[in-house]
């Protein structure tokens, strides 16, 4: 292997890793080059099998799931195609998609790979601005769009229109509200029903599809950035040919074989490239899709009327079934305790021992861990949590309860999600996120600032991915392509990585979300605040460290049950809200909070000193989430503004007081 040599930059990099399985080229798909490609071989193989699928409602009464065959949706995406023509948009147009995951949402994407044209998703929860902007931006001549969402379409287009044909601006599917309707045409553009477009298209002259180059731009798929305008990453065909390939190699590698009798539940953003590869992942196998409610309360019970064998998700997902497990133990009786700690031990020794987790203990998964698995559906084969980091207890514990392999994933939008992926049932790569994908390769370079090197033992630095599932580069903005890759092709992604002994990758820091603090000790915020997720009494929490101060505090959301637990063994009357503002909540929160850290190691400087209760949620909605379930931190410091500067001065008034007690000057 080659040394740690310096980059031409003068900055040392580690050699390059690609996975030792899959050593010698990338991974490619006989005959599918494009999306295009890979949606037509699907539905030539698997005409008869099902495809996109919804619940059904009568009578306001949701029913069970009723899908589209691969034929009825490539005979629709076949109209939508052509109405796209017969509406003058042309090859390397670009159309928007607004609007939650649904069947229109796909089949109109499908349409535009059809046709050459680039999909750009839109969504309002990137700021206030953002659907105007991305439009904007990108230069798109046509929405799609949910009827819910025309209100927000409307206000966008007020202030930048699209480049609208003569013949339609806006199409829309679903239910929209007479007003919403006029106040969109009140901008000057034609608006088409979904049903208007496919009748359109029927009508005409089925357009020649225009096969896409490889190279060719797929989608710009606007990110989630914490701070500024957001980005649009170009996403080209051989990208997500090229992940997807990727994945199934591997999954081959894991003798694990995905088909037609495979499902996956939608509730991710299809506007993000997480969903987006895994439905692109599941079409490809002859698989079926089926598209939540929309609503967020209703998740579980769409989980259990499709019983998908696939389950991707994010933290804030996972952190909910983890919590809910042990709420359900922590508060049952003794002898539940004792049984359910029991079979969890048992479990979670065998697997440590090697045992794949349906075989390390029948007997716990008999007794307790198949009431988990049933409220997953009951079918679920694999679970993956990506988009952000999960603590190494949440992943331990979730790898002996769920009763499926949990595995861990790591990517970004610029490399297509799926770039490391741990290997299911390996204990070694519990808190890592495994090796590099067949479609990657990787190397680190030195973080001088922040002590990390490649040639230090064990390894370190920025992971800086290379390989065909990267991004073309920033849509008009040469300057900050130009700055996020390097000269030999690699992509800097800003996160630092460990490489661990079996030669798997754990992200351990940030070279962003890091605060140096007044005593000039850098704190890697994302890993405390993983720990304080742990802990009973916090629902959410946001950690900030300001650099003139000598220590860190917190924004916490309390777990509504833990809360209220202790409110009622502690003589603390009122409801949630009314015991969230009580001086003994505050201190028993950061009580619980501080022994979760003990626990888990942190050290001193990484324990909070002081923190804020709210019972305000961070979600995408009031702008202090990504889309992805990111912490936005510029947003939060500018909502909590007021409240990190009243712990700050507590805390001096505090020290000041200790110091005067003591007979030393209060300076």
């Amino acid at each position: 292997m080659e040394p740690a040599r310096p980059a031409g930059n003068g900055t040392e990099v580690g050699p390059v890793y690609r996975p030792a399985f899959h050593k010698d080229g990338f991974p490619k798909l006989e005959g599918v080059e494009t999306c295009f490609d890979l949606f037509e071989k699907s539905c030539r193989l698997f005409a008869d099998c099902p495809c996109l699928g919804e619940r059904t409602v009568e009578d306001g009464k949701v029913g069970p799931y009723r899908f589209m065959t691969f034929r009825e949706v490539e005979e629709t995406v076949a109209a939508v195609a052509s109405a796209y023509v017969k509406l003058g948009i042309k090859p390397h147009d670009r159309i928007g998609v607004l609007g939650a995951n649904c069947k229109e949402w796909m089949i109109s994407m499908q349409g535009m790979n059809r046709m050459s044209i680039v999909c750009v998703p839109l969504y309002e929860t990137l700021g206030d601005t953002a659907v105007e902007y991305i439009i904007k931006h990108s230069g798109t001549r046509l929405v799609v769009s949910a009827g819910g969402k025309l209100k927000v379409l409307a206000k966008a287009l007020a202030s930048a229109p699209v480049k609208a044909t003569a013949d339609a601006g806006v199409v829309y599917w679903g239910a929209a509200a007479d007003a919403d309707l006029q106040a969109l045409k009140a901008t000057g553009v034609k608006v088409l029903s979904w049903e208007e477009l496919v009748t359109t298209g029927k009508e005409a002259a089925e357009a020649v599809p225009v096969k896409p180059a490889a190279g060719d731009l797929c989608t710009i798929m606007y990110t989630s950035g914490t701070t500024g305008d957001p980005k649009g990453v170009m996403i080209p065909h051989r990208a997500v040919v090229s992940t997807i390939a990727g994945i199934l190699a591997f999954l081959d590698f894991c003798k694990e074989k995905m088909g037609p009798s495979d499902s996956y539940l939608s509730y991710l953003p299809l506007a993000h490239i997480f969903d987006r590869v895994v439905e692109e992942l599941m079409l490809s196998v002859g698989g079926c899709v089926g598209y939540w409610q929309g609503d967020i309360r209703q998740l579980m019970d769409d989980v259990c009327a499709l019983r998908p064998t696939l389950f991707a998700g994010v933290p804030r997902v996972f952190e909910r079934v983890y919590n809910g497990v042990r709420d359900k133990v922590d508060h049952g009786s003794f002898l539940s305790r004792l049984i359910f700690n029991w079979a969890y031990n048992r479990k979670e020794y065998y697997m440590k021992m090697g045992y794949k987790q349906d075989q390390a203990s029948i007997i716990s998964d008999l007794l307790v861990f198949k009431n988990v698995k049933a409220k997953l559906g009951g079918r679920v084969r694999v679970l993956v949590s990506g988009s952000a980091p999960l603590s190494q207890q949440m992943e331990s514990f979730m790898r002996v309860v769920v009763g499926a392999p949990f595995v861990q994933g790591y990517g970004l939008t610029e490399t297509c999600a799926a770039s490391f992926i741990a290997t299911p049932d390996n204990p070694l790569h519990i808190g890592t996120v495994g090796g590099p994908m067949p479609a990657t390769e990787f190397r680190l370079e030195a973080v001088p600032e922040l002590g990390y090197f490649p040639s230090s033992d064990p390894p370190r630095g920025e992971v800086c991915i290379r390989g065909p599932g990267l991004f073309s580069g920033y849509f008009g903005n040469e300057a900050l392509t130009k700055e996020a890759t390097d000269a030999d092709g690699f992509f800097h992604t800003g996160d630092v990585g460990e490489l661990v002994t079996d030669g798997t990758l754990k992200i351990i820091d940030r070279k962003k979300n890091i605060f140096k603090l007044s005593q000039g000790e850098y704190i890697a915020v994302e890993k405390v605040e993983n720990v304080y997720k742990t802990c009973a009494m916090v629902e959410q929490v946001w950690v900030y460290g300001d650099s003139h101060q000598s220590c860190l505090v917190g924004v916490v959301v309390p777990s509504h049950k833990g809360l209220m637990v202790w409110a009622a063994n502690n003589g603390v009357s009122g409801e949630y809200e009314e015991v969230l503002r009580s001086p003994a909540a505050r201190a028993a929160v950061l009580a619980a909070m501080t022994a979760t850290g003990k626990a888990e190691k942190l050290n001193s400087l990484e324990q909070v000193k002081a923190i804020t209760l709210t019972p305000e949620q961070f979600t995408v909605e009031n702008d202090l989430m990504t889309p992805s379930y990111k912490l936005k931190r510029a947003p939060l410091l500018k909502h909590f503004r007021k409240q990190v500067d009243a712990m700050y001065a507590e805390l001096a008034e505090a020290e000041a007081a200790k110091k005067k007690a003591a007979g030393a000057p209060a300076s």
